[in-house]
């Protein structure tokens, strides 16, 4: 049996999982969490399998859930689970450990046979993102100038080319105005911009739009 610890912060959407899960004779739901910190609270209550991760919580993101499991020494696989499209957050998430990446719009379809795959060992991942992957190993001086931002830094320059402004950026991550106004001061620097519009522009060129991030 695989025994799946879920993580995101919508119940109605951890009731649907677990909805497409239960069908299955072989998965499990051992354990949901909210947040973070809710997370590691129940990886240290009880054993399981796989873990699945969304990107955007609320604090700490998906992405610095990952970094914390590797330097915790965690070696449970995870599937990031994300409303976020692949171009988005899908080759930062894998290169920070993840065992594979699904949008939440494709679950339904996939989301049993993925999480078979990463508890067999295995990566998850769409022809499409393996494509890029592997170009982006194959080019690394190629790389596009966001991938030079810190996952933070990026997440911001996502929000701020959503249209929300600092004040509006600060609330959803629950961090000072003046904490968000430095990133997006580092973020200009290492873009090689002056403003938001410039930033919005490059954010819309390249597809990275989202919805709030």
């Amino acid at each position: 049996m695989i025994r799946v610890l879920l993580t995101d912060d919508h119940k109605i959407l951890r009731e649907g999982l677990k909805g497409l899960l239960h069908d299955t004779d072989d998965i499990t739901v051992v354990g949901e969490a909210g947040d973070i910190q809710e997370m590691f609270v129940r990886l240290g209550s009880v054993a399981c399998d796989v873990i699945v991760l969304d990107i955007s919580l609320p604090g700490r993101s998906g992405l610095d859930a990952l970094k914390q499991l590797k330097a915790e020494g965690i070696t449970t696989p995870v599937l990031v689970l994300s409303m976020h499209p692949e171009e988005q957050y899908a080759i930062r998430a894998i290169r920070s450990g993840a065992a594979g990446y699904l949008t939440k719009e494709t679950a339904s379809q996939e989301l049993v046979h993925a999480i078979r795959k990463v508890h067999a060992g295995g990566k998850y991942l769409s022809s499409n993102l393996a494509e890029r992957l592997f170009s982006e190993l194959a080019n690394p001086r190629g790389a596009e100038p966001h991938t030079l931002l810190s996952d933070r830094e990026y997440q911001i320059m996502c929000m701020i080319g959503s249209g929300l402004t600092l004040t509006g950026i600060a609330d959803k991550l629950a961090l000072s105005v003046k904490t968000i106004s430095t990133y997006r001061t580092r973020v200009l620097l290492k873009m090689g911009m002056k403003n938001n519009a410039e930033l919005t522009t490059y954010v819309v060129k390249t597809g990275l739009l989202c919805d709030n991030a």
